[in-house]
């Protein structure tokens, strides 16, 4: 994941598209329009040769018939999952609610942040005059190279999850993760704040101000790195694990905690716009709510989640064998 998002950042970090492929430029796609477009069609090619190596490579254990004739009137599809509910492993139930405080801290991220470092951070606007324009773009393409080197720490930070689960404790490693992204998010819109002149009285235009807010947003950017990796590893672990004590259900237990994922996903790219309109604050609002969900999940955690077995986090395969 690390390695596909650094080349996915690196192709919005860079304005030479156009350049590199003058064929796409025409008199109705200008410069950004041709950078776009082609990094949209590397994209494409990346996707649809990994999707061909899946089809060729992975193989499959064809349904038993026996086992097929013996569910047949059972709950099918989505029925499924909701029936699944019912029977979750001890502990599971606290952890799909501490996951889905977890991302609602996440995804303001996610989703705005390159908008955040060219609105907040560079003053631009991708409406507004040429000026604004060109600042916002290259305040989106300094967020796609922050997004690149965080991509870095995570796949380092990724070889460092399981030491640490094995010393500390998942949950204790999760809390403590939600802790930093609640210290993170709110550096976040305090920077944006500072930038815009909310505690000044007016925009920020000194030289060296300018400068140091702009490193400051890189550095979070790359900061955040550290607990994203633990966002993407250790719920599932947990998740695994859980399964895996009841003696099997892992990929119901993994399909029901993935609605916990995408069910803040909706939330926040429903609500956040209203949210933000009604400060009339572009982003910030959105990132300072994202702060108060951290520290929520991290007192959800600290108060509900399951206390694991240290030696067991290395043990446990997400198909539950050793």
């Amino acid at each position: 994941m690390a390695i596909g998002n650094v080349l996915g950042y690196s192709s919005g970090s860079t304005d030479k598209w156009h350049e590199w492929f003058p064929a796409l430029q025409t008199r109705a796609c200008c410069e950004a329009c041709a950078n776009l477009k082609a990094a949209f069609l590397v994209a494409v090619i990346f996707l649809g040769f990994s999707t061909a190596v899946t089809m060729i490579f992975a193989k499959e254990t064809p349904l038993n018939p026996e086992v097929a004739k013996q569910g047949e009137g059972e709950a099918t599809g989505p029925l499924a999952v909701f029936k699944g509910l019912k029977n979750l492993p001890a502990g599971m139930p606290q952890v799909l609610i501490v996951t889905g405080l977890t991302w609602l801290s996440w995804f303001p991220f996610i989703l705005f942040d390159t908008d955040w470092m060219g609105r907040e951070i560079y003053h631009g606007r991708p409406d507004g005059s040429p000026a604004e324009i060109a600042a916002f773009q290259e305040g989106v393409r300094q967020g796609a190279f922050g997004l690149l080197l965080n991509s870095v720490l995570l796949g380092i930070s990724s070889f460092m999850i399981e030491p640490m689960c094995r010393k500390l404790g998942a949950r204790t490693v999760w809390i403590a993760s939600q802790v930093l992204v609640c210290i993170a998010m709110a550096l976040v819109a305090i920077l944006g704040a500072w930038s815009l002149g909310d505690f000044g009285g007016n925009v920020q235009d000194a030289a060296a101000t300018e400068k140091g807010l702009k490193t400051s947003a890189l550095v979070l950017f790359v900061f955040l790195g550290l607990p994203f990796a633990v966002l993407c590893s250790v719920p599932f672990a947990m998740t695994a694990q859980l399964a895996a004590s009841k003696g099997g259900g892992q990929g119901l237990c993994t399909g029901i905690l993935n609605i916990s994922i995408v069910t803040p996903q909706m939330i926040v790219a429903i609500g956040a716009g209203p949210w933000d309109e009604l400060f009339g604050k572009g982003n910030i609002p959105a990132f300072a709510l994202a702060s108060v969900f951290a520290f929520a999940s991290a007192v959800a955690g600290t108060i509900m989640l399951p206390k694991m077995s240290k030696s067991s986090f290395r043990s446990v395969s997400m198909g539950g064998g050793h």
